[in-house]
């Protein structure tokens, strides 16, 4: 093999390997964990890393400011909460009672600071007959 070929069979292997680990590293940031609740506040693995939690945002304790892009809001669980503070735009179908997923990371004082809130309203996407029998049946 002459010198030239030992050269780029070097760069070769040093491109690949720096390409490979920027993906990696890429793609390793972008995991995060998907939890309820109250799998979240049972496991102190995930209480310092970047999460995706879902429940029910509490009737009562909610606080939206639209225009300052602030909510705080207690996410329920099945049997526990856990208190959120939300920096971003509110979308409209946020609502008490209403099905939420959020993604941030616990602070020091147990507060989830989340930079993420989308919302399901499946409502919105049921045919107007589907949505008369759901009324009816309540």
């Amino acid at each position: 093999m002459t010198h030239t070929r030992t050269k780029l069979l070097i760069a070769a292997v040093v491109l690949t390997a720096s390409v490979g680990y920027l993906a990696l590293a890429g793609v390793k940031s972008g995991w995060v964990y998907y939890l309820q609740v109250d799998a979240f506040l049972e496991d102190d693995t995930y209480q310092d890393q970047r999460v995706r939690l879902y429940g029910l945002v509490d009737d009562q304790d909610i606080e939206a400011r639209p225009a300052m892009l602030t909510a705080r809001f207690k996410l329920n669980g099945e049997s526990r909460s856990i208190q959120v503070a939300y920096l971003g735009v509110i979308p409209d179908t946020f609502k008490p009672g209403g099905e939420v997923m959020i993604e941030g990371k616990l602070d020091e004082a147990g507060v989830f600071q989340a930079d993420v809130l989308m919302t399901k309203c499946a409502s919105k996407y049921q045919s107007e007959e589907h949505a008369k029998r759901l009324e009816e049946a309540s």
